[in-house]
C-alpha cells in the first residue's frame, strides 16, 4: 500500500506543474510587472496553487488503489523526473525568497514574498524526499512488497 501512495503523492507534486500551465493557458494570467523575477514569482504561485489541488488528489488515489490493487514499484524515471523537479522548484523558490528580501524589494508585500518563496522551497524539498524514497525502494525490492514476475518462457531456476 505505501508503495502506491508514494507513486501517486510524487505524480500529484508533478501534476501542480501541469495544473499551473493550465491556468496560464486557460485563464490568460500573467506576472503583475516586468522582467525573469516577476515571471518566476507568478510562476511559483502558480505551482503551490496547482500542488494544492493536485496532492490531496494524488494522496486519495494512492489510497484507493493501495488498497484495491497489488503493489507496482515505481520506477527509476519517475523518481529521477520527481528529483530533478524538486531540485528546480527548491532553487527557484530560495532565488524568489533572496530577491524579495534584497534591496529594492520585490513587488507589492515583500514578506508575502519571501514566504511564497519558503512554501515553494519547502515543496521542492518535500519533492526530493520523495524522490529519494521512490530511489530507496526501488533500489530495495524487499520494501516494495511486489511478487517478482517470470516469463512464462524462462528457464527454471537452479
Amino acid at each position: 500500500m505505501p508503495v502506491a501512495i508514494i507513486r501517486c503523492l510524487a505524480l500529484g507534486l508533478l501534476g501542480g506543474a501541469v495544473v499551473a500551465a493550465m491556468m496560464v493557458i486557460l485563464f490568460g494570467l500573467s506576472p503583475r510587472g516586468d522582467g525573469f523575477e516577476h515571471a518566476r514569482l507568478a510562476a511559483l504561485m502558480l505551482l503551490v496553487m496547482g500542488q494544492i489541488l493536485t496532492v490531496p488528489i494524488g494522496l486519495a488515489t494512492g489510497i484507493v488503489l493501495g488498497v484495491t490493487q497489488p503493489a507496482r514499484t515505481p520506477g527509476y524515471v519517475l523518481g529521477g523526473i520527481t528529483m530533478v523537479f524538486g531540485i528546480l522548484v527548491m532553487m527557484q523558490g530560495w532565488a524568489t525568497s533572496d530577491w524579495a528580501d534584497g534591496r529594492p524589494s520585490g513587488i507589492g508585500d515583500p514578506d508575502g514574498e519571501s514566504g511564497l518563496g519558503a512554501l515553494a522551497a519547502l515543496s521542492g524539498a518535500f519533492t526530493v524526499a520523495i524522490a529519494l524514497i521512490i530511489f530507496i525502494v526501488r533500489s530495495i525490492p524487499e520494501l516494495s512488497q511486489s511478487p517478482t514476475v517470470r516469463s512464462r518462457n524462462a528457464p527454471p531456476r537452479p
